[in-house]
């Protein structure tokens, strides 16, 4: 059977996820921020249980509209002796409540799963990874949105969207990060009036699943740990951007973040406050998502340019 890891290629015959929660009650009564969830401090929090976060499921990849009243993330189930697709799961707040999550299913079922969505702080676009066993149609896709809903899906018009390309997602100017997955490289491109600029490999020490900051100032991945060959877990890493725009050395995110178990996948929400990623850490390996406070990125950009600055003296 296979199972999502950071950074595997997935090829998942459809099944369909199921409100196995909340079949049978009533959805909670969902108000406020954040689908009414107490924000973390400085140590990582499960995101909303039995919600967001349902025991045996597999989540990960969340991302926020810009006005934080919409929530997108990916979802999926086992059966036995069947893999089940991802999915892009949302709600929104609805008359000051919280809808249940339910499957966006943007491309209709044109393709065979969809996943790690990315909704844009400057173009009013969804992007999303789709795969189907046509890799001229795999890639990175993407739906309009509009008072009214979503536009018809339409693929990612560009010469570089080949059917390996995942996690795209921008800062608030338009940047443009993503990874090649058969590569395991990542690419940024820049924006120029609206226009991205040709691609270039990121020049980092290691890590995927990158995602830009939304002031384009550091770049979260996920990797293996590092300093004990014993661990085969990821742990999430950032990168401050320098004065010359290189990339500081990777920084490990520290133990209110990491753990034994792999965490992956990194997402900042659009206001920057929060840090959102997966985390492996359910019988099986199955993943939940999880919060923590970007007060523990600030912390140790703080630590890392003063350090910098005392050298320089």
């Amino acid at each position: 059977m296979n199972i999502i890891k950071p950074a595997t290629p997935l090829l998942f015959a459809a099944v369909m996820l199921t409100n196995h929660v909340y079949a049978n009650e009533a959805f909670p009564t969902l108000e406020g921020p954040w689908l009414g969830q107490t924000p973390p401090g400085l140590t990582a929090q499960l995101f909303a249980p039995d919600i967001i976060s349902i025991n045996g499921r597999y989540e990960f990849g969340v991302s926020f509209s810009p006005d934080l009243t919409e929530v997108y993330f990916t979802a999926f189930e086992e059966q036995e002796n069947v893999d089940s697709s991802p999915r892009i799961m949302y709600s929104k707040m609805e008359n000051a409540q919280w809808t249940q999550p339910q499957a966006a299913n943007f491309t209709g079922g044109r393709m065979s799963y969809e996943l790690v969505p990315h909704v844009s702080l400057n173009d009013n676009r969804i992007y999303f990874t789709a795969r189907s066993d046509d890799p001229k149609a795999s890639g990175i896709w993407y739906v309009t949105r509009s008072k009214g809903g979503w536009s018809e899906a339409k693929r990612f018009d560009s010469a570089i969207n080949t059917g390996k390309f995942s996690d795209f997602n921008q800062s608030a100017n338009g940047d443009t990060v993503f990874s090649n997955m058969s590569e395991r490289k990542m690419y940024t491109a820049e924006n120029k009036n609206g226009v991205l600029t040709t691609p270039k490999a990121i020049d980092i020490e290691f890590g995927f699943h990158g995602f830009i900051s939304p002031a384009n100032d550091y770049l979260l991945v996920n990797s293996r740990h590092r300093g004990d060959k014993s661990r085969k877990d990821n742990d999430l890493y950032v990168y401050f951007k320098e004065q010359d725009g290189t990339w500081s050395s990777p920084i490990n995110l520290g133990e209110g973040v990491n753990t034994p178990y792999s965490e992956t996948v990194p997402r900042i929400t659009p206001d920057g406050k929060y840090l959102f990623f997966g985390r492996y850490n359910e019988p099986g390996d199955v993943s939940n998502i999880y919060w923590v406070s970007t007060e523990v990125i600030t912390r140790l950009k703080e630590t890392y340019f003063a350090g910098k600055s005392t050298k320089q003296i």
